[in-house]
């Protein structure tokens, strides 16, 4: 990020004013002392003009210019972290893609384990492929989705998942470029 930011000239004020992330957060993230949110990340892809996955890409590859396909072997994955889920973004070896498929698990028990509830100008769908999870938001009640369950939904407001039960849920999303 901070070679995206040098190579635009921009100081962390107008990186934040185009990403919608404070300075603040926008430094942490840089120096590595803050672990940002897939939400976050799209805020400051969205602000830089990219997708998520070509941000966080390595600038050296080479764009293929024949067909669009990419495989996720089982198991595999790009990972990111955050303290509330352990993400894994799937065919991430595509660029400027319209979606990023993610696989999920919801380690996070209570809203309060978020220190910032997301919101972004995507939208977002989720089915729930293991246990239960319980999508929160400052619009809605809170709603329960079972194994097997699935929500499309505007992640323009702001909103958090947890799992219910003993075990992890595990979930399937997309969210929109």
């Amino acid at each position: 990020m901070q070679a995206l930011r040098k190579e635009r000239g921009w100081t962390l004020q107008q990186a934040s004013k185009h990403s919608g992330v404070s300075t603040s957060a926008f430094s942490k993230i840089e120096r590595g002392e803050l672990s940002p949110t897939i939400s976050t990340i799209q805020r400051i892809a969205n602000g830089f003009g990219m997708d998520v996955l070509t941000m966080l890409s390595d600038p050296t590859d080479a764009p293929s210019l024949l067909g669009r396909r990419s495989v996720t072997r089982a198991g595999m994955g790009q990972p990111h972290l955050s303290g509330s889920c352990e993400n894994k973004l799937l065919c991430s070896d595509l660029k400027n893609k319209r979606i990023t498929p993610i696989l999920t698990k919801v380690v996070a028990r209570s809203p309060d384990e978020y220190k910032v509830w997301p919101k972004s100008d995507a939208e977002i769908y989720i089915w729930v492929l293991k246990g239960t999870v319980v999508v929160h938001s400052k619009l809605y009640e809170p709603l329960e989705l079972n194994e097997g369950d699935s929500m499309y939904y505007d992640a323009n407001t702001e909103h958090v998942w947890t799992s219910k039960g003993p075990e992890d849920a595990q979930v399937l999303w997309v969210l929109t470029a």
